[in-house]
């Protein structure tokens, strides 16, 4: 981890299993997900049935998780109301707006202003998280201010910031390398403030171990605070080893969704699958940084 611009850590505690690592699942996917239900069905996906998985979810894997990631847009008032979240897990709102955009479901991210943070401190957050889409192409100026804006205003407001860079294609087309975008994210993006940075596992966890552990180091020595990993574009059976690989080189854990529960989607009954499959990922995805990262 990085010392530059370092500043006096901030308690991270409500996210962290008792051992220090980071086992922490993330529901917060939107229209990816009704593209996911879609690909199991030739009738449209309805808002609710979005709202019923992300609430299964959250009840059926919170008791195994140290921190559950939830959208406003389609679950967060339900998460919240019925009380599905276990006790001992941590609660994070997301912050960002997603707005398709250049052929891309998600192709422009903003601050949520429909997010109060006050109120969702209130309604048990601990903690904001906000995707930043990283081009190289240009827009540096523009996340810089947003992920510094985004950071103040958890600080202010007592939350910890979490902030999820991730590697997109240049506007302006030709060739480009995304695991190059992954580096060069956390240099621009992982010394600004925010409490705990999400990075993309280089190579998708497909490359030798070597080199994706050489490339994890990278973003060890770039980003100022503690990181963790997400599992978009890493296959479910390679995730656990991505996993390890990232925490022998420095990060602490994960936050992660689709390696969890994406093969859920489309089991004869899902609630079902959720509660056998997906939690039993999780317990030994949970065992697994507890014995790498525990302190």
């Amino acid at each position: 981890m990085s010392t530059a611009n370092a500043v006096e850590p901030t308690d991270l505690t409500a996210l962290q299993r008792p051992s220090g690592a980071f086992a922490m699942v993330a529901i917060d996917q939107r229209e990816a997900l009704r593209n996911m239900f879609a690909e199991h069905t030739d009738a449209p996906v309805p808002d609710a049935t979005l709202t019923e998985f992300k609430v299964d979810a959250a009840r059926a894997l919170s008791p195994h998780a140290s921190a559950m990631l939830v959208d406003r847009q389609f679950a967060w008032d339900q998460v919240v109301a019925q009380q599905v979240v276990a006790d001992e897990c941590g609660l994070i709102a997301s912050a960002d707006h997603f707005e398709a955009a250049h052929g891309e479901l998600v192709g422009r991210v903003t601050i949520d202003r429909g997010v109060d943070p006050q109120a969702v401190r209130a309604q048990g957050a601990v903690a904001l998280k906000l995707l930043v889409l990283y081009r190289p192409d240009g827009g540096s100026e523009e996340r810089v201010s947003m992920v510094t804006e985004f950071v103040d205003l958890c600080r202010s407001d007592g939350l910890i910031s979490i902030v999820e860079p991730v590697s997109r294609a240049p506007l302006g087309g030709g060739d480009w390398d995304w695991d190059a975008g992954v580096l060069a994210a956390a240099e621009e993006l992982g010394s600004l403030g925010a409490d705990l940075y999400k990075a993309e596992v280089p190579l998708h966890g497909d490359g030798p171990a070597a080199e994706v552990a050489r490339r994890c180091e990278l973003i060890t020595a770039t980003v100022a605070s503690p990181w963790v990993v997400l599992s978009s574009g890493v296959r479910e059976e390679v995730f656990p080893a991505a996993v390890e690989t990232a925490c022998r080189a420095g990060a602490s854990g994960f936050l992660a969704g689709r390696a969890v529960w994406a093969s859920c989607i489309g089991a004869p009954d899902v609630g079902h699958a959720l509660r056998t499959a997906a939690v039993d990922r999780l317990r030994r995805l949970g065992d697994l940084v507890d014995t790498v990262v525990g302190r």
